[in-house]
């Protein structure tokens, strides 16, 4: 009987007859990035919804006149009114009909790409340029000393300062807005390359000299992937003054632009249209955004991951 025991208890998940029951399954458990993911994008539009909802009860009791800042549900509920104004190029031009053309979703999409364009290639060239002489600038003593002077000098000069240059050096079309885009950018990255080159851990090199490094490969396999953390932060952080830039670049006249969108609501007293051209940036700015913290992540896959501090 003593021996039946385990038997009895090995057999408790048969059912009546012999037949032995199926195996409970295992609890579905997301993974741990899908929940990230899913946390992080409920947050988002918990947050813009709250933004949303203040604007809204602004509106609904009485605080916001609907003629200057209208609510959300106005101007996106106009949206289809409002995508008309974007067909920049031909609306202005004599002797063509002003509705010709793309229809409203083909001259929206026609508009954000240009402006995109030029975000994308203002980064890059700023970016490449930047990081290539804040290395030399630090790896010759002679660059530091010719260089180093005039781009503190005009570090502090507003990007729009430069907007007569670019018009003056390029004329009107699409180079003076990626050249704005690159001032924005190119000697703030170079002062933050030379910053971060400066806070290297002085043992990395200290180690890599000992175990026979040459200068070359100090600076390809120590330094530069110290600094690469901080410098994809300030890339980041300049994305968002890049957006402000070509808006001021594009309002000169480029063809399509979203600046010209903005300055064509301004003239035509327009509001619904401003809220939904900024609400556009605000989307395009998010998910370039976005799409710069994949590449961060990507390359920087040694990094914890972000919040890994929360709490301290």
């Amino acid at each position: 009987m003593a021996d039946a025991a385990p038997d009895m208890r090995a057999g408790g998940a048969r059912a009546s007859g012999g037949a032995t029951a199926p195996p409970a399954r295992a609890p579905l458990v997301a993974p741990e990035k899908l929940r990230g993911f899913i946390a992080s994008f409920g947050w988002t539009v918990a947050s813009v919804g709250l933004f949303t909802l203040i604007w809204e009860f602004c509106w609904l009791v009485g605080w916001a006149d609907p003629k200057l800042l209208p609510p959300p549900h106005i101007f996106l509920g106009q949206i289809g009114e409002q995508t008309k104004f974007f067909n920049t190029a031909t609306r202005w031009a004599v002797g063509v009909n002003p509705d010709s053309g793309p229809t409203g979703l083909e001259s929206v999409m026609v508009t954000v790409a240009a402006t995109m364009a030029r975000v994308v290639a203002g980064l890059v060239i700023a970016s490449v340029l930047a990081i290539s002489l804040g290395v030399l600038i630090r790896y010759y003593v002679m660059v530091e000393r010719l260089t180093l002077p005039t781009i503190t000098l005009l570090s502090p000069v507003s990007p729009i300062a430069w907007l007569p240059v670019a018009i003056f050096l390029f004329g009107i079309g699409n180079a003076p807005a990626i050249f704005m885009v690159v001032v924005a950018l190119f000697f703030h990255m170079v002062l933050a390359t030379v910053t971060h080159i400066d806070n290297v851990n002085r043992n990395f090199i200290h180690v890599a000299r000992t175990m026979g490094a040459t200068k070359r490969q100090v600076y390809a396999r120590v330094v530069i992937p110290a600094i690469l953390p901080g410098l994809l932060m300030v890339l980041r952080l300049n994305l968002f003054g890049a957006w402000m830039v070509v808006l001021v670049a594009e309002s000169t006249g480029v063809g399509h632009g979203l600046g010209q969108v903005i300055m064509l609501a301004r003239n035509t007293f327009n509001p619904s249209l401003v809220f939904f051209v900024i609400a556009l940036i605000g989307v395009l700015g998010f998910l370039t955004d976005w799409a710069l913290r994949m590449v961060q992540h990507r390359v920087l896959y040694w990094l914890p991951e972000k919040g890994a501090h929360h709490g301290l």
